[in-house]
């Protein structure tokens, strides 16, 4: 790690604080969120990362890292970017596996709040691991690159996101590994009934949002990797696309199906990034990362533009 420990120090204090005061003092009673109060914080989130981000030009010590400060900060952008258009798919997972498992929407908070603590963790020993593969073993690059363009490809071919959570293997390992309660009890993750300890399907459903969030960060942490291998640059933008996705997904849940089109779009960033880092690693041919942001940004800004423009037309109903 080339950045001071304390660099590390403030910003973990910082994050564990924000989430302690989103949980302790504004939500500390279960609520159904509005969406006024999702967008509310949803832009809150984004304004707390572009602040981070001026930081990043301000303090950023130049060569630390080989960047510059303008260098840093743009890196962090548009992993910050790419990170935020790929968390779109895993709303459209939440929104799936609240409506199977029949989840009152009161405590919808509370799974993704938990669930996305556990994101965190995960995310920082994903990039840990990538960071320290590619430093090692520099060919590895060449398995993120291929990866990056098989995912895309196959996202691309992809008739629509389908999602079955009766298949999953880690429900139904907790099936059978666990007793499970019938009813969701105030919001409680586990319960005691005659004195036997089970868990009650709210448990599930963070099971099940966690192990997605595992399967995407596979193509996402590839995917930042490709635009810096800078740890805490990598690190932070994660972060902060995670924090705002719970808001974003109380504020989007309703209407995804508006952004049919983005799914092409979110294919071929990854696509893009994968062939940016087989052309570094094997032709030494950097495309930067003004020239990457720009790139992705308009990738993600025709899908969606062509999204609105020409919404998704409902299927017709099924013969009687």
């Amino acid at each position: 790690m080339s950045e001071p420990l304390h660099w590390w120090i403030i910003f973990n204090v910082f994050v564990l604080a924000m989430l302690a005061l989103d949980l302790g003092v504004f939500h500390r009673h279960a609520h159904t969120i509005r969406l006024k109060e999702a967008v509310a914080w949803s832009i809150i989130w984004v304004v707390v990362a572009l602040l981070f981000n001026v930081g990043l030009y301000w303090f950023w010590p130049d060569g630390q890292g080989g960047y510059t400060p303008a260098q840093a900060g743009l890196a962090f952008f548009t992993g910050y970017v790419i990170e935020r258009a790929l968390s779109f798919d895993n709303i459209f997972v939440f929104v799936v596996l609240f409506g199977y498992f029949k989840v009152p929407s009161k405590y919808h908070h509370k799974v993704l709040f938990w669930g996305i603590l556990g994101a965190l963790i995960l995310r920082v020993i994903f990039i840990f691991a990538g960071v320290a593969l590619i430093e090692k073993f520099h060919w590895t690059l060449y398995i993120f690159g291929g990866f990056l363009i098989l995912t895309g490809i196959k996202m691309a071919l992809a008739k629509g996101t389908e999602v079955h959570p009766e298949r999953n293997p880690v429900l139904k390992l907790l099936r059978w590994f666990m007793p499970i309660s019938k009813d969701y009890v105030e919001g409680h993750f586990f319960t005691r009934i005659d004195g036997r300890l089970l868990a009650t399907p709210l448990f599930i459903v963070l099971m099940m949002v966690e192990t997605t969030d595992l399967v995407f960060a596979i193509d996402s942490i590839p995917a930042i990797l490709a635009i810096t291998t800078d740890t805490f640059i990598v690190y932070t933008s994660n972060v902060f696309a995670i924090l705002g996705l719970r808001a974003l997904y109380f504020a989007l849940a309703g209407v995804m199906d508006l952004f049919y089109y983005l799914h092409y779009g979110l294919a071929a960033v990854l696509v893009f990034v994968g062939v940016k880092m087989l052309l570094d690693v094997h032709w030494h041919f950097d495309i930067g990362i003004g020239w990457s942001l720009g790139i992705v940004g308009a990738l993600l800004a025709v899908t969606t533009i062509a999204s609105l423009l020409n919404p998704r037309k409902p299927d017709p109903p099924n013969p009687a």
